[in-house]
């Protein structure tokens, strides 16, 4: 039984130590979305060990040390999504004028879901300015259409069949509006200006990369590059940016998510405050942080939260952000490292993106 209790252990110490193995085969990557409830088998294997089998011999303390060790590690991962450390987006100022405030909104639909009225009954309450709905074919375009087409002027549409279809539903005016297939001619991305009401434009990118599994794409290889191809384009911009993954098909503690906020000059409004898991919304003990809002330092947060359950797979996430662009200095982002620009050339000549886009003097001088 000791044995037994030991082998498993180490298993779920080392299915967490499994993604530093830097490949995209979907094997490895999908092990980091379950980091928590891994580091959480992990402190209950050990204390579950000490108090129940009562070491007492070399091996046993070993054993020990050796899931202490991995559980260490693992809660170092994750710890920027508690309050024991600083926001990384600071709280909103007291007296903002309401022309500069924007509440924004994302909902993975699950195209198979009927069952859209909790849904429909939160946006009409909370009434943000801003929504991006993902996994929406021309059932769904025509039903979210119905029920709030006309509180949205401005929009941006691409149902689609295949569970990628996006649609973007604004009060706010939109401009330079494209919809583009940066990575698989069957997976949109949308990009728009957003004027917003004290006139100030920012720069909305909005994705939803496959996933890395089988039955979607075996490596991780495009949802990388389709983040990669973000930041590079966040990093270009020259107007404040907030890039919303109503799917991001990645955690927000991953190494890929990781390098898109340091080469994009992004922001994580969890940081400081907490996971806001959206996935899965049906399974409480198996869930983790999927959809993403990030900002650049021009925004701050007002108040933010997870939405409804209306029987998809993802609850919907919500931010009340105001823009401050005369405190952006008080929350820069660090510069991207040259061992992230080397990162960024390793990932980019593995994407066989190198000559897409217009590429900074900082990657071009990074080594291999």
């Amino acid at each position: 039984m000791e044995e037994i209790f030991q082998v498993l252990g180490l298993i779920a110490a080392l299915l967490s130590l499994l993604p530093l193995i830097a490949v995209d085969y979907w094997w490895i990557r999908i092990f980091d979305f379950p980091h928590l409830q891994l580091t959480a088998f992990t402190l209950l294997a050990i204390l579950l060990y000490f108090f129940t089998f009562k070491p007492k011999w070399v091996n046993d303390y070993a054993y020990i040390s050796i899931l202490i060790g991995c559980f260490i590690f693992q809660f170092v991962k994750f710890i920027d999504y508690t309050p024991f450390v600083k926001v990384e987006v600071n709280d909103s100022s007291e007296h903002v004028n309401e022309d500069s405030i924007i509440e924004i909104y994302t909902a993975n639909v699950l195209q198979k879901n009927d069952s859209g009225d909790n849904l429909y009954q939160e946006i009409k309450e909370q009434k943000p300015d801003l929504i991006v709905f993902t996994e929406t074919d021309q059932r769904w375009s025509k039903e979210i259409n119905q029920q709030i087409g006309e509180a949205y002027p401005f929009k941006i549409e691409q149902p689609q069949d295949n569970t990628y279809g996006m649609l973007v539903y604004s009060k706010l005016e939109l401009t330079d509006t494209k919809i583009r297939f940066k990575v698989d001619p069957d997976i949109p991305s949308i990009e728009a200006k957003v004027i917003m009401r004290n006139g100030k434009p920012f720069q909305l990118y909005a994705i939803h990369p496959t996933p890395p599994m089988p039955q979607h794409n075996p490596m991780s290889t495009d949802r990388d590059k389709e983040l990669i191809l973000t930041a590079m384009a966040s990093h270009n911009s020259e107007i404040p940016v907030i890039v919303l993954g109503g799917d991001f098909n990645d955690v927000a503690w991953s190494d890929s998510t990781q390098l898109t906020k340091t080469i994009g000059k992004l922001l994580d409004l969890r940081i400081g405050r907490g996971f806001y898991n959206t996935y899965h919304a049906q399974y409480p003990l198996m869930r983790w942080p999927l959809d993403h809002i990030l900002t650049s330092p021009e925004f701050r947060l007002k108040d933010a939260g997870t939405g409804t359950n209306f029987e998809s797979d993802h609850f919907p996430s919500w931010a009340i952000l105001t823009f401050e662009p005369e405190l952006a200095e008080d929350q820069a982002p660090k510069e991207p490292s040259k061992e992230d620009w080397q990162d960024v050339k390793k990932q980019m000549k593995k994407s066989g993106i190198e000559n897409l886009i217009e590429l900074p003097d900082a990657i071009k001088d990074a080594g291999d």
